[in-house]
């Protein structure tokens, strides 16, 4: 009952929810992870390329802010059934509030650069969004709401800042999350811990998060899950996505200035 009250009032539409700040005790400048990406063909997972991931100290619109990059390339063999060359750039301010968002991807025969740039005022947030095109064409989409709006990296913010102790395997969280051009209403739950091992040869007692999304058929199903370490530095061994394609996911390999 206790547990229900708590994660009842996680998700009310008050003044934190809707400007976003969070207690930072995590995440600090200078974090820098390798990692092995794995694309899933037919009925196993092969190597295909890497990824990178790594968080310093910023400055957006003359404020003091993080920014977090994500790298994530595949390999000339790779590049030979699904190119990938993702680069994924989020800004939060120090209480791990999105700022802007950037995600300029080609995957596949696909090149996109999508933008997000967020604005608080009366306690609502306010998204505008780019999608520009490889033929130069660009969309423009604006949302508001009461809530917090996340993009595909400050989600992953809210998830190492949430304390999980008064968390039941299954419990689920609403979240909206900007996608390139429209804001969308996804569910996280949260799996429980499970031990995850790594390209570094160790074993992590890691929390598993899950963003669910509605299919064509209105049925919920995985969209990305992140693994984080259960401990003080809660970082991430593992992402898992899904492409138009079939499946990708990271997986640590080396942690670098932590």
């Amino acid at each position: 009952m206790i547990a229900f009250i708590i994660i009842s009032f996680l998700l009310l539409p008050n003044k934190a929810d809707a400007q976003c700040a969070l207690k930072n005790s995590v995440i600090t400048p200078g974090e820098e992870l390798e990692y092995t990406l794995y694309f899933f063909w037919g009925i196993i997972w092969k190597e295909a390329g890497t990824a990178t991931f790594t968080t310093e100290k910023a400055n957006y619109n003359n404020k003091e802010a993080l920014k977090m990059n994500l790298l994530v390339s595949s390999s000339k063999e790779a590049d030979k059934l699904f190119k990938m060359r993702d680069t994924i750039t989020s800004y939060v301010s120090n209480n791990l509030e999105p700022l802007y968002f950037r995600k300029a991807a080609e995957e596949g025969n696909r090149f996109t650069i999508d933008e997000a740039r967020y604005n608080y005022k009366n306690d609502k947030s306010f998204i505008r969004q780019t999608r520009t095109w490889k033929d130069g064409r660009i969309e423009e989409f604006q949302d508001e709401s009461y809530n917090c709006i996340y993009d595909m990296l400050s989600v992953l913010s809210k998830a190492r800042s949430m304390d999980t102790a008064q968390f039941s395997k299954g419990d689920r969280f609403n979240i909206e999350m900007a996608t390139g051009k429209t804001v969308e209403k996804l569910i996280l739950e949260y799996r429980g811990v499970e031990k995850v091992k790594t390209n570094d040869m160790k074993s992590y007692k890691c929390m598993v998060f899950t963003l669910l999304k509605e299919d064509k058929n209105n049925k919920l199903k995985d969209f990305i899950s992140f693994y984080i370490t259960n401990d003080e530095r809660k970082l991430i061994v593992k992402l898992k996505f899904e492409l138009n394609f079939g499946s990708a996911q990271v997986t640590l390999k080396k942690i670098k200035n932590i």
